[in-house]
């Protein structure tokens, strides 16, 4: 297991969000559990409930994101959740380039609305192949309050816009099987 903090976009303040963290567990059959965890509610919009599935343009609102590069590549994945429960896999060639759809089933998306003042979104997303290996994650979250407040939080941030697909970002590391 390892736990990551997160932190906003200095261009892209939070309205009322305090902070947000992921807790990130390897699961033994290699695949990821993830648990984004949001404190500071009080102003945070959630996109409304629909019925789970693959969608795009997740991120245009409240969404949790992993990226995961393999060891020596270019190659990526980005990993989109809603708490809408739809969800997103893609995968690209090199920063930006060569996108398309991986294939992935649905992952299990749980929410706990009732944890005041923290918000808790966690998945069983992925199967191992596509999060296999050693490699660094880009953690990160779109937040969106009322009053069209949208935050942009992550592990590192390059100059600039926010940009969670750039190479400045892929700072976390996976942790070991078995929570070591």
């Amino acid at each position: 297991m390892a736990r990551f903090s997160l932190i906003s976009h200095p261009d892209y303040p939070p309205r009322a969000v305090e902070s947000v963290s992921v807790q990130v567990d390897r699961l033994p059959e290699g695949g990821l559990w993830l648990e984004y965890a949001v404190r500071g509610t009080a102003a945070l919009l959630l996109p409304e409930e629909q019925e789970p599935g693959r969608a795009d343009d997740l991120w245009t609102t409240t969404c949790f994101e992993l990226f995961f590069k393999a060891a020596g590549g270019d190659a990526y994945s980005e990993f989109n959740l809603s708490p809408s429960f739809q969800w997103a896999a893609y995968g690209f060639d090199s920063y930006r380039t060569g996108m398309r759809e991986l294939p992935a089933q649905s992952p299990d998306i749980e929410i706990n609305l009732n944890a005041a003042p923290y918000f808790f979104l966690a998945a069983e997303p992925w199967p191992p192949e596509l999060i296999a290996g050693d490699g660094t994650l880009a953690l990160t979250a779109v937040i969106e309050e009322q009053g069209g407040v949208k935050s942009y939080w992550s592990l590192a941030h390059p100059p600039g816009a926010p940009d969670f697909h750039h190479p400045a970002c892929f700072v976390g590391r996976l942790p070991a099987l078995g929570g070591a």
